[in-house]
């Protein structure tokens, strides 16, 4: 994968991709944080057939008369019957468009993933979110991360997550074409059964690893959320604390107790060490 990630999630699959995705269908709108770009399908317009054919017929008219007002003023009137109808017809296609349920092209290039099968997808949007968490915590961590390189690691991470579960997916389906071996009228001892046996016993081998490997990320993003955003709550509750000290102090004459120092570094510990585990 490249510095630029791009990712969209329709109805049937998971794309991720270095380059910018196309749809099939319907409209995506683009949302970019950092280096990571994701394709967000739009509803359908809910624009009918005869919406389209009345908006069109409501749009030529006008364009119409505005160019037999230039063709009489000595413009070409085929010139100007041709940009109105060009005009409309590239609404209609946008309309057109807007109405269908946005549905992601699937890309050719080597480099992508597609994502079909229903765990693979689910592991992949629950990263997908729990990464979005973490970026909304960098504002309030301050100086206490790189945010140019958190942003790379966790672009790296989801990409390197995408190959894992691409892996795992193509495995599953192999795992299942070797599972009828079993059930086939073949000898136990038939050299094919046993080369197919062993065959399955490497595939799930290689399918365990993909997915100790996948989790290993998806637990490492997801540290990183939890480590931030226990940082930030418990800071709030540190300086609700400390107002409420320096309130108690004025109007009570309460002594000051122990600061929340010591709890709080450890707790800064805790996020850099979440963001090393990410990036390694």
């Amino acid at each position: 994968m490249g510095t630029e990630l791009h990712a969209g999630i329709d109805a049937e699959k998971v794309v991720v991709s270095p380059y910018p995705l196309k749809t099939r269908s319907g409209n995506v709108r683009r949302e970019r944080t950092g280096t990571l770009i994701e394709s967000v399908p739009r509803p359908p317009s809910g624009r009918s057939r005869t919406d389209r054919q009345t908006f069109a017929f409501r749009l030529a008219l006008p364009l119409l008369l505005l160019a037999a007002m230039l063709s009489a003023s000595g413009f070409s009137w085929w010139l100007t019957v041709g940009a109105s109808s060009a005009l409309v017809a590239a609404v209609w296609r946008r309309q057109a468009r807007a109405a269908q349920p946005a549905v992601l092209a699937v890309p050719r290039d080597t480099e992508s993933r597609v994502l079909w099968s229903a765990p693979e997808r689910a592991a992949f949007r629950g990263a997908l979110d729990a990464s979005q968490r973490v970026r909304r915590t960098w504002p309030a961590l301050g100086d206490m991360i790189d945010p140019v390189l958190a942003d790379r690691s966790l672009t790296r991470a989801l990409g390197e997550l995408a190959e894992l579960l691409a892996r795992r997916q193509e495995l599953r389906r192999l795992r299942e074409d070797l599972a009828g071996v079993r059930d086939a009228d073949i000898p136990a001892d038939s050299p094919a059964r046993i080369a197919a046996d062993r065959q399955r016993e490497l595939a799930g081998e290689a399918w365990r690893e993909a997915g100790d490997a996948a989790n290993g990320i998806l637990r490492s993003i997801d540290t990183a959320a939890r480590a931030g955003e226990s940082f930030i709550r418990e800071r709030q509750v540190a300086a609700t604390a400390r107002h409420a000290e320096r309130t108690l102090a004025r109007v009570a004459g309460v002594p000051a107790a122990a600061g929340s120092g010591p709890d709080l570094a450890g707790r800064t510990e805790a996020v850099i060490a979440a963001y090393r585990d990410l990036a390694a």
